[in-house]
């Protein structure tokens, strides 16, 4: 939890609809992510996704972390009330979000 002095990558996303805001932070060392980091602002289930997309993704490619399904976050929480899982499942759209962020970058660097 928490944020990444000078990140390589950020990825914010949120749900209108309940108010949930998610903010993933990365830190990508060759093609790895070395760290993963998040500011939430939402319920309980927003901060549980948003915790464990850290653990998924980290030390992962940045191929195989855009791999991570919003049911696979759910699944490693051995699963999430209904009525929850539309608004504090947004955790792998932020990663996701993240690592295009930093792609965007790369790209314009070069």
């Amino acid at each position: 939890m928490g944020e990444i002095e000078n990140p390589d990558g950020i990825g914010e996303v949120g749900n209108p609809t309940c108010g949930d805001l998610m903010t993933i932070y990365i830190k990508v060392e060759g093609d790895r992510l070395k760290d993963v980091k998040f500011k939430t602002f939402g319920c309980a289930a927003a901060i549980a996704t948003s915790s464990m997309i850290t653990e998924l993704a980290k030390n992962k490619s940045l191929d195989e972390a855009l791999e991570i399904t919003r049911n696979d976050v759910a699944d490693e929480l051995d699963g999430l009330p209904p009525i929850k899982m539309h608004c504090s499942n947004l955790a792998a759209d932020a990663l996701h979000a993240a690592i295009a962020d930093y792609r965007r970058r790369r790209d314009e660097s070069r």
